[in-house]
């Protein structure tokens, strides 16, 4: 990332600081951003580290830049998903068509009465 900064950019910030600071307080103000950029490098590593230790070592395998969001345009997942050719149906098992089960020998069916309804149920 670099913010549009240029070397010409960061002497100038760097001038503007010697003026504003001053010369007395300058080496204690450089003291302390390092002291803020070490502090930012040790929680990265200390970040990185955990990542590693909870996820576990297949973490060095992931490719990040397949993971970044910017490169997702819905317009292209949409086509990709309408032009694509259906997968071939995986060696299915044979459809088994399971026959009725038999009817209770005491109710035989009679067309003219009507199934039960429950009006509560639609």
């Amino acid at each position: 990332m670099e913010f549009g900064l240029t070397i010409e950019k960061l002497l100038l910030i760097g001038l503007v600081a010697v003026l504003i600071v001053g010369p007395e307080r300058l080496p204690r103000m450089a003291e302390g951003f390092a002291r803020v950029v070490r502090r930012g490098g040790e929680f990265l590593r200390d970040t990185r580290s955990r990542m590693r230790d909870e996820m576990g070592p297949e973490i060095d395998e992931v490719d990040w830049r397949k993971l970044d969001p910017r490169q997702y345009d819905p317009r292209r997942i949409i086509r990709d998903a309408l032009f694509e050719e259906p997968a071939p149906a995986a060696s299915a098992a044979p459809t088994v068509i399971a026959e009725p089960p038999p009817r209770h020998p005491m109710t035989p069916f009679d067309a003219s009465r009507l199934p039960p309804f429950d009006a509560e149920a639609t």
